[in-house]
C-alpha cells in the first residue's frame, strides 16, 4: 500500500526529543518529503511495526500522526505550490 504520513509534535521541554525519535522511525520506513511529511510504499506488516515503534514516542495528549492510505501511488494526484523539492520530483 502507499501511505502519506504527517506528524505534529508540540513544542515543549520534551518535544524536541519526541520529534527526533518520530522522525528517525518514519525515515526507516518511508521517504522524507518535507519537514514532518513522509510517503512511500509499505506492506501492512511493516506499517504495523512502524506504528508500534511510533506509539512508544508519541505523546497522545500533545502530539498527532495522520496516515493517508491508498492501494497504489498512482491513485494520488499531487499538486505543488511554491518551491518543489527534488526529493519529490519523481512523483507525479
Amino acid at each position: 500500500m502507499y501511505v502519506v504520513l504527517i506528524y505534529d509534535v508540540e513544542v515543549d521541554d520534551n518535544g524536541a526529543k519526541a520529534s527526533r525519535n518520530i522522525f528517525k522511525i518514519c525515515k526507516k520506513y518511508l521517504t522524507h518529503v518535507q519537514k514532518s511529511v513522509f510517503e512511500g510504499d509499505i506492506s501492512p506488516a511493516l506499517l504495523q511495526q512502524m506504528k508500534l515503534e511510533l506509539n512508544r514516542h508519541i505523546r497522545k495528549n500533545k502530539d498527532s500522526i495522520i496516515i493517508f492510505k491508498s492501494r497504489e501511488e498512482r491513485w494520488l494526484k499531487k499538486e505543488f505550490w511554491g518551491k518543489e523539492d527534488e526529493k519529490t520530483s519523481n512523483f507525479f
